[in-house]
């Protein structure tokens, strides 16, 4: 065999799928479970369960306490902007040095740079959406239309549950669909006390315990929440769903796996001939090799600001502005949620009740503006995330106390706060995008990203609203010192940035289709956040998830039809 063939036959694998977060490993495991051999390509470092650098240490292990160090902030300085990034877990972000991006205005791109990616650092709230949200653009004109709605998803919402474990109470509410729950976490009593007084004040108002991906029973190789609320750690006993602890095993179990790690792809490799994808060209992050890898079917899932950077980069004849851009919307309508408005309240008569363990979750408020009556100040809507719980002797430092009062203050639990923390809505807005930018390359010599995306009158009008509408609920709870707030909400800090390739029924505005497939390079899917044709007021990585595994059975059934 000619040495050029037989390398390229080593390299060639049934699928191929970019990225290892939340929707890249579901890709993973549906195509080797449906006995494709499939390359998964991950930029990161290995990451491997349950070998977490971090995961059991006690406190006085970790170094300085925790605190990010100079060092830590010059190095990862975007990283830095966000909570989630601590002394503890510094290991899973990437190096923003290295890789750079323009700011047009403030957009805070979190990254992960380990195998897993961001299924290591989610927040693990897990809520099906409904065609409130399906149908939105349609029905206010905004952006186009979704392709489909709830019932093309709701069986795959069951079955993607049903794998990852979500822990949640049903409520049979309109708008928010019920899910195969696993029993759900137990409020503490402020909890329960402002949920009984919402119900009598504001019967519209649901409040209800947070889904989420951590177990509160069994599934098979993985344990339940031990309520340590070290999530961002990594978890060891795999209690809540990430790429590293549930779908990676799964897909290693076929045989039909190959992982290979700090493979930053650059572009997708397209036969102007054959009108289609054949393949990805990688640069080994650590030797700065150029490989080509081949495939019959590509699922790009390398985050919503990856895939839109390696379709623009993936110039060809045919695609002069970038693979399936025949519309001009990839990089385009980059959405997030809008948040730091909400409100917070001390809470008496208490005091002799405290709660056990430290529950990773919190409550949930969904959506309950313009649904039947619509506002005029602003279209579309929000959530909440809030809940109750004691103070700690952290705050003590400022307080001035001393000696025996010190002890005696420090060993007695503090007192109760509530808080509510808004997560709003963001419309498309075509100005709001990603470009290439040749002229700032990142330490591999590739172009990079320049970002111009901000929130408009719409989303600053329903902070407004949250902040209020969080101040309302607490005071007709007869809670204290209650104290409404704004902060400026800056895109990408809500971590669930998505958009930039969006689904449609139109490729003149549009670049994917109803199954996730470029309109013009059908054997090309992309189920990351990337994919989203509006933003909802709820959690999307459900979503993501669900049309990830959709896509994946269209793609076996295409692919044994002979249509890729």
């Amino acid at each position: 065999m000619n040495l050029n063939l037989r390398a390229r036959a080593e390299n060639t694998y049934d699928a191929i799928v970019v990225g290892s977060g939340i929707s890249g490993g579901w890709a993973a495991k549906e195509l080797c479970e449906k006995g494709l051999k499939v390359l998964m390509l991950e930029r990161g470092r290995t990451m491997e369960h349950p070998n977490y650098p971090t995961t059991s240490k006690d406190p006085w292990e970790i170094a300085y306490g925790g605190r990010l160090t100079r060092e830590d902030k010059e190095k990862s300085h975007i990283q830095a902007r966000h909570y989630s990034f601590q002394g503890d877990n510094k290991h899973f972000y990437i190096n923003d040095l290295e890789n750079p991006y323009t700011e047009v205005q403030r957009f805070d791109w979190v990254r992960g740079d380990v195998v897993g990616g961001r299924s290591l650092l989610w927040g693990r709230q897990s809520y099906r959406w409904s065609d409130l949200d399906f149908s939105a653009n349609a029905r206010d004109g905004h952006g186009v239309d979704w392709p489909l709605r709830y019932k093309d998803l709701e069986a795959w919402y069951s079955y993607v549950e049903t794998f990852i474990g979500v822990s949640g109470q049903a409520e049979k509410w309109p708008h928010f669909p019920d899910g195969n729950f696993q029993p759900p976490m137990e409020m503490n009593c402020v909890e329960k006390h402002f949920r009984g007084e919402m119900q009598k004040k504001f019967p519209e108002r649901l409040v209800t315990i947070g889904r989420v991906a951590n177990l509160t029973a069994p599934v098979k190789g993985r344990g339940v929440c031990q309520s340590r609320n070290l999530c961002h750690r990594g978890c060891l006993y795999g209690a809540y769903f990430s790429t590293n602890a549930s779908t990676l095993p799964a897909a290693f179990a076929t045989g039909n796996l190959t992982l290979r790690p700090q493979s930053l792809v650059n572009r997708v490799l397209y036969d102007e001939q054959g009108k289609k994808a054949t393949g990805v060209e990688v640069v080994d992050t650590a030797t700065r090799a150029v490989t080509e890898y081949y495939a019959r079917v590509i699922f790009l899932n390398a985050s919503t600001l990856g895939t839109a950077f390696i379709l623009l980069n993936s110039t060809s004849g045919r695609f002069p502005n970038g693979l399936g851009n025949d519309s001009d919307q990839v990089g385009r309508n980059l959405m997030d949620h809008h948040k730091h408005a909400g409100a917070y309240a001390d809470v008496e008569g208490f005091e002799d009740r405290y709660y056990i363990g430290r529950r990773p979750n919190g409550l949930y408020v969904p959506r309950y503006r313009n649904i039947d009556e619509q506002r005029t100040d602003y279209i579309r809507g929000f959530g909440y995330l809030g809940g109750a719980s004691r103070g700690g002797w952290g705050g003590l430092a400022s307080q001035d106390v001393l000696g025996a009062a010190l002890k005696t203050k420090a060993q007695a639990p503090g007192p109760w706060r509530f808080s509510l923390n808004g997560y709003g809505e963001c419309l498309p807005y075509a100005e709001n995008r990603v470009t290439l930018n040749t002229s700032v390359q990142d330490v591999y010599g590739r172009p990079t990203l320049t970002v111009d995306c901000s929130f408009k009158d719409n989303e600053k009008a329903m902070q407004q609203d949250m902040a209020h509408s969080a101040a309302e609920m607490l005071e007709a709870a007869g809670y204290k010192n209650v104290t409404p707030y704004v902060r400026t909400s800056y895109p990408g800090n809500a971590n669930h940035e998505m958009g930039t390739a969006r689904m449609g029924k139109d490729p003149k505005t549009s670049v994917l289709n109803s199954f996730n497939q470029v309109h013009a390079v059908p054997n090309v899917f992309v189920t990351d956040g990337a994919c989203m044709t509006s933003n909802a007021s709820a959690n999307p990585s459900l979503t993501y998830m669900a049309l990830t595994a959709r896509a994946c059975d269209h793609a076996v059934k295409e692919l044994k039809r002979l249509n890729l």
